[in-house]
């Protein structure tokens, strides 16, 4: 990245550790040091003019702060952004401190192809090393490439969703985000008690984590279940689906025999690229292995 955006973001991120009370402390302070001269010839024309009837003069220090041109922008500005660390080491949870989606919401972006009905996940997939992108309701996760690292993706990340929430754009466009898992007329007991429990005790334990499980059918005693956000490609997602969802399901519903997960696109082409990297990195190995020993003329032993 170029300069200008690391020098962008490191003032930017100085500035999350500032609220807007502080902020409008300084600027005051910056006001009160006006040289004597000036407020000496400020207070000399103002004695000498008439105000005109129903006007009531105020002076600059007496007006409200956010009346002041400027000031009323920077507090804007401010916004004490946090992080999260979440189960999956390539994820990270920032919470600016205000609603994203709302109560309930999620809406997930698994590659930089799918962030077109969103202004906000388009500028994080600018980053270098931002590989997903998920947004709670409360919360954003960034999901990063594992060569990247997180001291030098923070601070854009930092500095990207603070101005995007002082711009006031909105954060989807034409897009409905996930919400709370709905039950239909046509849904037969069974299933409808398999997304009360995954709203009432599954769903919120997930997003604490920065994702989220989409229910995506029950078929044969069979639940489909689809991991997003940090749970993606979190190494204990697997886990998560047997040992915690699965026992869940199977101790309130006796009819549910397991639980599967559902992989999308970009999920079946990350785990083809692991296995092949996989693949390579043994023929590597054997290759070594079979070369013969060579001395130090040059020549085989």
């Amino acid at each position: 990245m170029s300069k200008l955006i690391s020098y962008a973001a490191k003032n930017t991120l100085r500035n999350t550790r500032l609220n807007a009370n502080q902020i409008s402390q300084y600027a005051a302070r910056d006001f009160t040091h006006m040289s004597a001269a000036s407020v000496s010839a400020l207070s000399a024309r103002n004695s000498c003019a008439e105000s005109p009837v129903g006007f009531t003069k105020q002076s600059v220090l007496q007006q409200p702060l956010a009346s002041v041109q400027g000031l009323g922008q920077i507090a804007k500005r401010s916004m004490f952004i946090q992080t999260q660390d979440t189960p999956n080491p390539d994820s990270l949870k920032f919470l600016p401190g205000v609603e994203v989606l709302g109560k309930g919401n999620t809406y997930d972006f698994p590659s930089s192809s799918t962030a077109h009905c969103s202004p906000l996940a388009k500028l994080l997939f600018r980053v270098e090393g931002v590989r997903a992108v998920f947004f709670g309701s409360d919360f954003i996760t960034i999901s990063k490439e594992e060569s990247g690292a997180w001291g030098v993706i923070k601070p854009e990340i930092f500095a990207i969703i603070m101005d995007f929430f002082a711009s006031g754009l909105p954060i989807l466009h034409e897009a409905r985000p996930n919400a709370d898992t709905e039950i239909f007329e046509d849904d037969d007991e069974t299933v409808m008690m398999i997304k009360e429990l995954l709203d009432t005790r599954i769903r919120p334990t997930v997003q604490e984590d920065g994702g989220d499980i989409v229910f995506m059918g029950f078929e044969d005693g069979i639940v489909k279940l689809k991991m997003q956000g940090s749970c993606s490609s979190c190494p204990s997602s697997i886990v998560t689906l047997k040992n915690g969802v699965q026992n869940m399901l199977q101790f309130y519903i006796p009819e549910v025999v397991s639980v599967e997960q559902v992989l999308d696109d970009a999920d079946k082409m990350a785990n083809k690229e692991f296995e092949r990297f996989e693949k390579s990195l043994k023929l590597k190995e054997q290759t070594k292995e079979q070369e013969p020993p060579v001395s130090i003329g040059g020549t085989p032993n």
